[in-house]
């Protein structure tokens, strides 16, 4: 079986861990990605000492604009690979996916698409038209969550859909350490805009033992607003901020904090898809702390603590048991690992994605 898979996201070195899980289960894999993708901050192609699939660096035009960028080389890069399936890692309303089946449905090759999209949006034109084509062309999707799936089909998707998370982690990166050394710290590892909740995180340290810290990592629109706060609650002692870091930086973080939040809230246009953040700690044997905000239950399961999303109290109790607990955090710690090993690693996830190409492939016949 032979797969050309199309992917921003794969600039990750991490992320295309999973192409080498696929390879191991005798696909051959090629990944067409960007040179780098600039969206909160530039992310540049990680190279990476793994010869088990290939990498074709495209050039991307309208790089950062999430429905608009595109590969214009690609239909000569479908043409000369000539792939058993083509595999678009985008949602199906984005100019990519539009174009990338239109060039795999020229040469007969059927196509997949893939959606986080877990509230129903109807667009306007010309991408209603693009994912109307994408629906009615594509042999199958596989949707990031049970909600996910949901929209597809209230949105007319009659083709087969899995259930499959984008991408696992990588065990032995993402591995259980000694406790982190002096006071009780809080990661906060995510964008700083509105819905993951980060001045949620500055209200709930104010309200947890005056000895506890908070390591926030990211950047985004609310990166001044939360300077601001900092010095207004008199946080500044209390507060590491530091910007948005490379992936292969995330495992090293991890060691240095006892307990990872993602206090997510929904919004009218937004609902925590997945949290990637969650499963990294996780593995890492890093207790969570998450909210009821759409995905976040499935992940963490029994693994973690959840509270309502918006709770800044709930927040700081859960935050408070944890600080005084240290056998909580230990069994938290535990079972989040063993979580993450049955569910989310590369190997796990690329399991499941063959079978999605084997069900393509075999329904195409």
């Amino acid at each position: 079986m032979k797969v050309l898979v199309l992917s921003k996201a794969l600039v990750s070195a991490q992320h295309r861990r999973k192409l080498a899980e696929l390879s191991a289960l005798g696909i051959d894999v090629t990944a067409v990605v960007p040179p780098e993708w600039r969206e909160g901050g530039v992310q540049p192609f990680e190279p990476a000492d793994d010869s088990s699939y290939r990498v074709v660096v495209s050039p991307i035009r309208f790089n950062g604009r999430f429905h608009l960028h595109y590969y214009p080389r690609l239909p000569s890069i479908v043409q000369r690979e000539r792939p058993d399936l083509v595999h678009v890692d985008e949602e199906p309303y984005n100019l990519a996916t539009f174009l990338a089946t239109r060039s795999a449905a020229s040469l007969a090759i059927p196509s997949l698409f893939f959606t986080w999209q877990n509230i129903r949006r109807d667009y306007p034109p010309p991408f209603a038209q693009m994912e109307r084509y994408v629906y009615r062309t594509s042999g199958g999707a596989v949707a990031g969550s049970v909600e996910a799936k949901r929209v597809l089909s209230s949105k007319g998707f009659d083709g087969p859909v899995n259930v499959v998370p984008q991408f696992g982690v990588e065990p032995t990166v993402f591995a259980p350490g000694e406790p982190p050394p002096g006071p009780f710290t809080v990661g906060f590892f995510n964008r700083l805009i509105p819905g993951k909740g980060p001045l949620l995180a500055l209200e709930a340290l104010e309200m947890i033992p005056a000895d506890a810290r908070l390591l926030m990592v990211g950047d985004g629109p609310l990166r001044e607003q939360i300077e601001r706060e900092i010095d207004a609650r008199g946080l500044r002692a209390r507060v590491t901020r530091l910007s948005r870091v490379p992936s292969a930086e995330m495992p090293g973080l991890l060691r240095r904090v006892h307990v990872s939040i993602l206090p997510s809230v929904t919004t009218d246009r937004w609902k925590e898809q997945f949290g990637r953040v969650l499963i990294e700690a996780m593995a890492a044997g890093v207790p969570v702390v998450g909210s009821a905000s759409g995905e976040i239950p499935e992940v963490v399961g029994d693994a973690g603590i959840l509270v309502p999303e918006g709770d800044t109290a709930g927040l700081a109790n859960a935050l408070r048991r944890l600080y005084e607990d240290t056998a909580l955090r230990t069994e938290l710690g535990v079972r989040g690992r063993r979580r993450v090993l049955e569910h989310y690693t590369h190997e796990r996830i690329a399991e499941k994605t063959q079978t999605v190409y084997r069900d393509i492939l075999s329904a195409a016949r």
